[in-house]
């Protein structure tokens, strides 16, 4: 049954609009990023984590903390450290001297939105802790399980320039974030207007825009969204050509150890129909797939020892792709 387009198109820009204010909103803090900002926000509309990788001072942690006080959710900041333990992010049984009994202190994984900021100074066992929050929606402490109250946003942040006391994060486990984001320096301009916006006062006070239960609701249209079938087929061609670029006459089969997981899928098209939502738009088309493809595609490719020894990276492999695949 083709669905009711111009009632889905209607929905989609009520929606857009809102979430259009909050990202006029951030914007009162954050000097450009406009991009980094509308990836944010689309992967919260897909129900999808972001890992952000920058080197330090370019706001990272502040967009975050800007994004979570326009939405009206619980917020936490969890700096991660050599030191830290599993009990540190999920809680633990704290005994109870004058009742006897063990009772579940909650750590503050229990949120909203959750800042995990440097995941990878932190040993594997916290960041597996994470990582299954993530995946799982919940969390056990002892023999209780706990459901994690929607929307559950983690953002985490991780330093590319520094390896010293830090623990790489397995592939898998990268799998698992929906977008890896490059934060990469401001332009000149730009850097002019954080100077004064910065150091000339308080900054801006940030509105509470939207109720956790309408960022549910705005989640639970976006998977409503009408996907048509030849863009369905553009998205598989696009992970296959990651699996079996010499059938799609690819120059590069030996650039490629292992092609993108079956996770690439989904998230491709979540990611397309947030992209289309934010447009205002009830429908996907194959441009809001390639909104999203870098981010989606570039941390779920694996390169062979010969590609990185010739300095190629995962998006110029993806750019490829992208302008190889045909468009329908």
């Amino acid at each position: 049954m083709h669905p009711d387009i111009k009632k889905l198109n209607t929905q989609a820009q009520a929606f857009a609009q809102e979430f259009g204010e909050v990202k006029q909103e951030m914007q009162k803090i954050i000097v450009g990023q406009e991009q980094t900002l509308q990836l944010l926000l689309t992967a919260l509309l897909a129900e999808g984590h972001v890992l952000l990788e920058g080197v330090p001072g370019l706001a990272k942690t502040l967009m975050v903390k800007t994004l979570a006080g326009t939405l009206q959710g619980r917020f936490q900041r969890i700096q991660f450290t050599p030191d830290l333990l599993p009990a540190d992010l999920i809680g633990t049984k704290i005994y109870h001297a004058k009742s006897g009994e063990f009772i579940t202190k909650k750590g503050p994984l229990f949120a909203n939105f959750i800042l995990a900021d440097e995941i990878n100074r932190a040993p594997p066992k916290v960041q597996s802790a994470l990582l299954e929050s993530m995946q799982e929606k919940q969390i056990t402490i002892g023999e209780e399980t706990f459901f994690l109250e929607p929307p559950f946003l983690v953002l985490a942040t991780q330093n590319p320039i520094e390896t010293e006391g830090t623990y790489r994060l397995p592939e898998a486990q990268v799998d698992r974030f929906m977008f890896k984001v490059l934060i990469t320096y401001p332009s000149k301009e730009e850097s002019q207007k954080i100077i004064k916006r910065m150091t000339s006062g308080e900054l801006p006070e940030i509105r509470k825009i939207i109720a956790p239960s309408q960022v549910l609701k705005a989640q639970a249209f976006c998977r409503s969204i009408y996907c048509d079938e030849r863009v369905e087929e553009y998205v598989t061609n696009l992970v296959e050509a990651t699996r079996d670029p010499k059938s799609f006459k690819l120059p590069f089969e030996n650039w490629i150890e292992y092609g993108v997981s079956p996770r690439a899928l989904i998230w491709l098209i979540m990611g397309a129909k947030a992209s289309a939502l934010l447009e205002g738009r009830g429908y996907v088309v194959p441009e809001d797939v390639q909104t999203v493809a870098y981010e989606v595609l570039r941390h779920r490719l694996l390169l062979t020892y010969e590609a990185e020894a010739e300095g190629i990276t995962a998006d110029e492999v993806i750019k490829q792709i992208l302008s190889t695949v045909k468009v329908p």
